[in-house]
């Protein structure tokens, strides 16, 4: 049969996608875009705000439309969260964000005799990691390598944790046999994800801390750059630098969860940490890694931030100068303690201060990219993009060439100007 995948969210998403891909084709089936015309449409969902269910629902709604004979499979976080909102958009299996396997033998039963059917579980006890095959079915540059799941910080604004369920780690030994596995299908970066690995290791024997998996990755696949996802910053102290910095091949950028720069809204958010234990962790990485990247993302708007928080906000990140943010509206998400708290924003507020936050965060992402003008970088090509061939530094800052390169090949380039979201160079002979 002919298969087509859309995916919606995170990293962890994409990684599992990739896995059911493999799953697929390794019984016989084709793997098929998305848009040409499939036997089944997978659609994996992404729950984070109400602005993902919306865009869920939009394209089980098109595809229900554009292919009425088709068996529609919608699995991931939203439909865990919702299976009955699911239902009715006329999808024939359900599944949720987890016992993917056990949701394609339920999806090929139904291609057979057309029946409706669901694979969920409870989320909340789920205990094992669930062990799915690392990477993608075509030649890509960079492989996601999942080594944690599930979440139990329990954000006011966040749904995840009940969706995903507790932490479940990667055994380290899984890890690092996964790691090497794509090292030998020719991948020349890891991007080491999760739903929050910075827990990595609290339920495995001896609470093993994240660096010792790290060093581990590292150490195991030498000739591959090694990029982390997203951190909670505490985890960053000074024996965690120290250990990091001894790895080469661990890339200079760091994404640091913050979402908000002011001590009171993150008091209501719960989340654990302060403005100034946050700021220690971003001197820490700068002094440890000169000219490293380190990332953020915030939110603004949230209930009962008044405009001197905002602007408390828009302070502290200019404090932190990050390398670049990603900005959201706060959307409110039922199910969670923010979407009933008072002091709810119009959308005109979370429009104002979105864009004032987006131009406090541009000019410093153009003066973190400004400041390499005129030195050299290895960067990693992916696909061309129109006239140009792109791709990136181990600190993640785009880099377009005229030249022609071939995807993932690693060429020492001149950057020269800032160009786009990123920097122009020319490739050194």
């Amino acid at each position: 049969m002919k298969i087509g995948f859309y995916t919606l969210g995170c990293k962890v998403n994409q990684y599992e996608t990739q896995a059911l891909e493999q799953l697929l084709s390794g019984l016989g089936h084709e793997i098929a875009d998305f848009e040409a015309d499939c036997d089944i449409y997978i659609i994996n969902t992404c729950s984070v705000t109400a602005v993902a269910d919306k865009k869920n629902r939009a394209v089980i709604r098109r595809c229900r439309r554009e292919h009425p004979d088709s068996i529609i499979a919608v699995c991931g976080c939203y439909s865990q969260q919702a299976p009955e909102a699911v239902e009715k958009l006329e999808v024939d299996v359900i599944g949720g964000s987890g016992e993917r396997e056990a949701f394609l033998q339920q999806l090929l039963k139904t291609a057979a005799d057309r029946k409706p059917r669901q694979q969920l579980d409870a989320a909340l006890k789920r205990r094992s990691f669930e062990i799915l095959p690392p990477g993608g079915l075509e030649g890509r540059t960079r492989a996601m390598l999942k080594v944690q799941d599930g979440c139990v910080n329990f954000c006011t604004y966040c749904i995840i944790p009940y969706t995903r369920g507790p932490v479940r780690s990667a055994p380290l030994a899984l890890a690092v046999a996964q790691a090497k596995e794509l090292a030998e299908k020719g991948y020349r970066e890891l991007v080491v994800t999760g739903i929050e690995i910075a827990s990595w290791g609290v339920d495995l024997p001896g609470k093993p801390p994240l660096t010792e998996l790290l060093i581990a990755i590292c150490q195991a696949v030498p000739g591959l750059r090694v990029r982390l996802g997203s951190l909670e910053p505490r985890i960053v102290t000074e024996e965690f630098c120290q250990k990091l910095k001894t790895l080469p091949n661990l890339c200079p950028q760091f994404h640091l969860s913050m979402q908000s720069g002011c001590d009171t809204v993150l008091q209501r958010m719960k989340r654990k940490y302060d403005t100034a234990r946050y700021l220690e962790s971003v001197q820490l990485l700068q002094r440890h890694f000169p000219g490293c990247a380190v990332t953020t993302d915030m939110i603004v708007a949230f209930p009962g931030e008044t405009e001197e928080e905002f602007e408390e906000s828009l302070g502290f990140i200019q404090k932190c100068n990050f390398a670049d943010m990603h900005i959201f509206p706060y959307s409110r998400r039922p199910g969670t303690p923010a979407d009933k708290m008072p002091g709810q924003h119009p959308n005109a507020v979370k429009e104002d201060r979105s864009r004032r936050a987006i131009t406090v965060a541009t000019k410093m992402s153009e003066a973190y990219r400004a400041a390499q003008v005129g030195t050299e970088a290895q960067v990693l090509f992916e696909e061309p993009e129109g006239e140009f061939f792109v791709g990136h530094t181990p600190n993640y800052v785009k880099v377009y060439v005229k030249e022609p390169v071939c995807p993932n090949e690693i060429k020492t380039v001149l950057l020269n100007a800032l160009h786009k979201d990123g920097l122009l160079g020319a490739v050194c002979e």
